[in-house]
């Protein structure tokens, strides 16, 4: 008997995927740190952009974008995860569960979407930087960023409209957080209908994304070589950090659809491994890279560095 059918309404479920008596506090521990490090870094980035205005250009502001999208995407699962492993909180209420699942997707997808238009952005700006600032201006740059918030929220919008429906059999989800498999694997239905859903949307994004990004980096890497040495060494230096932003992103990804699709069977515990290090990588790299390996941002925590060695 389906649990909404049963004279208590479903209010919430319960946290599975760690184990609850021998809890891994030490990653815990780690996980939190971590995640601090991610948000501060990524605040650090956007208060930098907002409010100096010679930083009011399309590249900051993807950057910014990324930003938010970092500090998104991380604290929709990471303090959950968090308080089961400190706290030994390991209940979470349906529509808290409901909002977590949407708010994850979308930042999965944000991320994803993020690096794509930043890729485009650096095409731009290598093969047109004469027409660059008349090509992309920063209302142009909202916009196209306005429209992928728009789609990547319809992706997320679908979740709710294909789970709400569906009879719950038990409150106890498989993994540490409410992601859309753990949400189904609840319900008394056959999932695989919906999992073959879901792999397809994600391998639409994937492959779309992925696919933009590399012919992106082959028609860099075609122009690099009409180019001169000098030039060629202020393009790969742009290139960098945004290269490795997308190994952070896309490499655990791919790890985890290969081992599956050669019919490795992940533990629950290697699993688990795989989705940290896709949620954690990705948003504690990111603005790190952008604040150490792009010159103006660098040159403003530097200056605010020795403003305060002076004033000691």
């Amino acid at each position: 008997m389906s649990l909404q059918n049963a004279s208590t309404k479903l209010t919430h479920f319960i946290i599975g995927g760690f184990d609850t008596v021998k809890r891994p506090v030490a990653v815990g521990v780690v996980m939190l740190i971590t995640y601090l490090l991610a948000v501060t870094g990524s605040l650090v980035n956007i208060i930098f952009i907002v409010s100096d205005k010679q930083l009011h250009k399309p590249m900051y502001l993807l950057i910014c974008n990324l930003a938010v999208v970092d500090i998104l995407y991380t604290s929709s699962a990471t303090p959950t995860m968090i308080a089961v492993l400190l706290a030994g909180v390991n209940t979470i209420s349906y529509v808290e569960c409901l909002i977590q699942m949407c708010v994850f997707q979308l930042g999965s997808t944000m991320e994803m979407f993020s690096l794509t238009i930043m890729a485009f952005d650096r095409l731009i700006a290598i093969i047109y930087p004469l027409q660059y600032h008349s090509y992309l201006t920063n209302t142009r740059i909202m916009v196209l960023t306005y429209i992928l918030w728009i789609v990547a929220s319809s992706f997320s919008a679908s979740l709710p409209a294909t789970v709400v429906p569906l009879p719950h059999c038990t409150l106890r989800l498989r993994y540490a957080f409410c992601d859309a498999a753990s949400v189904l694997r609840t319900t008394c239905v056959d999932p695989e209908k919906y999992f073959n859903q879901g792999a397809s949307r994600l391998f639409f994004l994937l492959f779309f994304t992925f696919v933009f990004i590399c012919l992106s980096y082959c028609g860099i890497l075609f122009f690099v070589k009409l180019s001169s040495n000098n030039d060629r060494m202020k393009m790969g230096s742009t290139l960098v950090s945004h290269l490795i932003c997308v190994i952070c992103l896309y490499c655990p990804i791919f790890i985890f659809a290969i081992l599956t699709r050669f019919g490795v069977v992940l533990t629950l515990e290697e699993r688990q491994g795989l989705s940290i290090g896709t949620i954690l990588g990705p948003s504690l790299v990111n603005p790190f890279v952008y604040c150490l390996r792009t010159k103006e941002i660098k040159n403003k925590i530097f200056k605010i560095l020795r403003k305060a060695n002076r004033a000691r």
